[in-house]
């Protein structure tokens, strides 16, 4: 097969879809890579790396398109490049299509083959791609809340950690997956005074055990997200439903009842934001006011880290690049059904019942999808 990595062009993303590592594994199991000219040096990879590596170096991403069977990035395309996607390729990235009608709008008519990073499964029920972006991204959070809070940029002006004599701020983390968990984890470890709200008792019992002497835990109803949110220096929404657009859990009228200058980062800004007020930021611009409170929603948080991020990712997805590779597509999803539930868009048909319902589109099933 031939596989085409082309240079990531959303605003402030340095990562890249293939490590070096990952060129010289697909080269060794008998393919051929295209690589567009400086598409990995955002995360620190020269074009000498992957050319060591058995890549072929592109000039322009047209040609990386054109030329590829299997089409390996990070973000979602963008308007110029699902141009470029054709009927009979695959497209591996992240979609997160629930909140973008249009890019759902064009890949199904560009008839490409879409499977998702975000909606990869595996066996204990996790997202094992979704995984690593969400660990850079929960640990992240409590960096960039602190940096909103300074009162050069708009915030409290409230110091996470305290100071003797002078108490830590108050961090509400709502959702306790995987960015939950690591965001407590950092903002614990920065000193400040941490709770964690999810609507599972099993993963309480869980954050309960294993970090209880770190960070406290509670039931994410409607009046204690509000009622904690109120006491709240810094708010860190991490609420995750697998391929559907995030639910709001603070509306723009409960604004006023927080704290002057408290900040908000959202990291379910991919899946349209677990705030009514959140729209995407980027790393250039990444936050502003909403009736006093300060939003960061910067759409892609772990591309301020491309080179830990690129590196994790790649460890994560390598496998599943390589299975697509080597059976192709369809038999690699009929034999795995982790990754068949990665299928969004194929032909022409969207097969992913989340995006469907969110975006009022009607979906094939996946496995009737390919056995068509």
């Amino acid at each position: 097969m031939h596989i085409g990595c082309p240079k990531e062009i959303k605003p402030q993303e340095f990562r890249v879809g293939m490590t070096p590592n990952a060129v010289r594994e697909a080269v060794a199991h008998g393919h051929t890579v295209s690589v567009e000219t400086n598409a990995g040096s955002g995360a620190g990879f020269a074009d000498a790396d992957y050319v060591a590596a058995g890549a072929t170096i592109i000039a322009t991403a047209e040609e990386v398109f054109a030329k590829a069977d299997m089409i390996v990035k990070v973000k979602e395309p963008q308007a110029v490049e699902r141009k470029r996607l054709r009927e009979g390729q695959v497209l591996f990235t992240y979609l997160h299509l629930a909140p973008d009608p249009a890019q759902t709008h064009d890949l199904l008519a560009s008839g490409v083959t879409a499977i998702a990073y975000e909606t990869v499964t595996d066996d204990r029920g996790g997202l094992p791609l979704l995984a690593p972006m969400s660990e850079v991204a929960g640990r992240l959070s409590p960096q960039v809340g602190a940096w909103t809070l300074q009162k050069a940029n708009g915030g409290r002006g409230v110091l996470l950690g305290g100071v003797p004599g002078v108490a830590p701020g108050r961090v509400l983390v709502i959702g306790g997956g995987v960015v939950g968990t690591h965001a407590a984890k950092v903002a614990a470890g920065m000193g400040a005074d941490v709770t964690v709200l999810d609507r599972s008792l099993p993963r309480l019992r869980y954050l309960d055990d294993v970090f209880g002497g770190q960070f406290k835990n509670g039931y994410a109803s409607a009046g204690a997200i509000h009622e904690l949110a109120t006491q709240a220096d810094l708010i860190i929404g991490a609420v995750l439903i697998p391929g559907a657009a995030a639910p709001k859990l603070i509306s723009k009228a409960q604004l006023k009842d927080l704290k002057p200058g408290a900040a908000l980062v959202d990291v379910a800004i991919d899946q349209g934001g677990c705030f009514e007020t959140s729209r995407a930021t980027t790393h250039q611009d990444p936050i502003y006011e909403v009736d006093g409170i300060m939003h960061y929603c910067v759409a892609n948080m772990p591309g301020a880290v491309a080179r830990t991020s690129t590196l994790a990712l790649g460890n994560a997805t390598m496998p599943f690049m390589l299975a697509l590779a080597d059976k192709g597509w369809k038999r690699a999803c009929a034999e795995d059904r982790h990754l068949l539930a990665g299928l969004n868009t194929h032909a022409g048909q969207l097969t992913y019942a989340a995006v469907g319902e969110a975006l009022g589109l009607p979906v094939v099933d996946a496995a009737k999808a390919i056995a068509a």
